[in-house]
């Protein structure tokens, strides 16, 4: 029983990757059984506690010099630095594959972008502690964080002055998606959260019972004196819920186009385990349907899914890891910083011909300074390209102070490996002649895995 392709696929899916030696090491397991490790290597939680103090919480003083506010500035941008390099660092070295690459699908779910680090650092934690257990559990936790209740203005709602941002969100994009509710539905929910806050001292959740609306409110034709807990049981109850969930999930993980009879069975799977979302996932990584052709290499990587992949391959270490940050900034996905309450719409949206040309060009300046050696003829175009990235391969070095470590990636390749074979492990979709010819020509194999890094089937898992 040899499983190669559908080990592989798993964890490029479920993870970022596996690592060539692994790969040998597992293809001969059963999927249910590499599954079952996948989900035992996550059931350690890593919580990420770099940050300890809440900025918002230091007073300057009243006669607070320029000097004294732009020192709150600085540390303000050293704590954003700083939780980016914590989950980067985590995302590339933690054994708990799964659970990050849940994590990734939950900070995007429920996007969130203040300017307070420490609020989302505890938002994330919460969002990495839940990411395999129960929905219902993180949905009630995070929308009782600060981060959450500043985001989406919640601290303004109140009795007789309803904030409806909150209660719009958490059925657009939280739960049930736009076009199954109402309105009326919205400003009766509103109202039922009216009081949710939390105090602006310690940055705990507290209800302010003087700010709550305790009237009658008719929400998704319920009727009764509606707290906001009653209100997310009645949304979870709508199994709608459980179809919008599995929809999302099953973009992430499977296909951008979505197939209606998988995503009903992972909504039956979802709703009858009462939104435990370990079940649903077993369901997915175990269903055939999961490792068909059409499902295989043909999802495109997330920025911090292509990085985080080339790190944990390459053993990537960085000495300046600020430049991590630069390269989230240049494809379009930086940690904490969703574009807008819905997140990074993701799909054929991640890449554009830009893009495309930074994809492509960053493994070979993470990996060899920017330079590309490639075999065969190269017109007038391509030589003076080349010749400029060689004038600036010093330069490239000296910036971004990344140190792969070859000697460990390449002892993991048995000697004799077919160039060809390694571009097959390297990328998901089946290899096209265009790629086979040009690794068969390559001079050596460090030569030929950065070729094959530089490719656009490389942006694909």
């Amino acid at each position: 029983m040899n499983n190669y392709r559908q080990i592989k696929h798993l964890f490029a899916r479920a993870g970022f990757g596996i690592r060539y030696e692994d790969l040998l090491d597992h293809e001969n397991w059963s999927v249910k059984k590499a599954v079952r490790r996948l989900f035992r290597a996550s059931e350690k939680v890593e919580q990420i506690t770099i940050l300890t103090e809440s900025l918002d919480m230091r007073q300057l003083p009243k006669n607070a010099t320029d000097e004294d506010k732009k020192k709150l500035a600085q540390d303000r941008n050293q704590q954003m630095k700083d939780l980016n390099n914590a989950w980067t660092k985590q995302l590339t070295e933690t054994e708990a594959q799964l659970r990050e690459k849940m994590t990734l699908f939950w900070h995007n779910h429920f996007a969130c972008n203040i300017g307070n680090e420490f609020y989302q650092q505890a938002l994330n934690n919460i969002e990495r502690v839940n990411a395999l257990g129960n929905f219902k559990t993180m949905l009630l936790q995070v929308s009782q964080t600060p981060a959450m209740l500043q985001f989406l203005n919640n601290q303004q709602n109140r009795k007789g002055h309803p904030n409806e941002n909150f209660a719009r969100e958490l059925m657009e994009l939280f739960t049930l998606g736009r076009g199954n509710y109402t309105e009326q539905d919205v400003k009766e929910s509103a109202r039922a959260f009216t009081g949710w806050a939390f105090d602006g001292k310690t940055g705990a959740y507290a209800f302010n019972a003087k700010a709550h609306d305790d009237g009658i409110k008719t929400f998704l034709g319920k009727t009764g004196a509606f707290t906001g807990e009653d209100i997310i049981d009645i949304i979870l109850a709508n199994k709608q819920t459980a179809i919008f969930i599995s929809t999302k999930l099953y973009r992430y993980l499977v296909n951008e186009t979505p197939d209606l009879e998988h995503i009903n069975q992972m909504a039956d799977v979802f709703y009858n385990a009462n939104y435990e979302i370990k079940p649903l996932l077993e369901h997915v990584f175990l269903a055939d349907w999961f490792y068909e052709d059409k499902n295989i290499g043909n999802l495109i990587k997330s920025p911090i899914e292509f990085l985080t992949g080339l790190n944990r391959q390459f053993y990537i270490a960085y000495q300046n890891p600020d430049v991590l940050i630069q390269f989230q900034r240049t494809l379009g996905q930086v940690l904490f910083r969703p574009p807008n309450v819905a997140g990074w719409p993701g799909g054929k949206r991640w890449i554009d011909s830009s893009s495309l040309m930074y994809r492509m060009k960053m493994p070979s300046t993470i990996l060899n300074a920017g330079y590309i050696d490639f075999t065969g003829k190269a017109g007038p175009e391509d030589e003076a390209y080349l010749a400029a990235l060689k004038k600036q391969e010093l330069n490239v070095i000296k910036k971004v102070q990344a140190q792969p470590d070859w000697d460990k990636f390449l002892k993991q390749i048995p000697d004799g490996t077919p160039k060809t074979e390694i571009a097959q492990f390297m990328l998901e979709p089946t290899l096209d002649k265009v790629v086979t010819d040009e690794v068969a020509l390559s001079p050596d194999m460090k030569t030929s895995i950065i070729q094959i890094v530089s490719t656009p089937e490389y942006q694909l898992c």
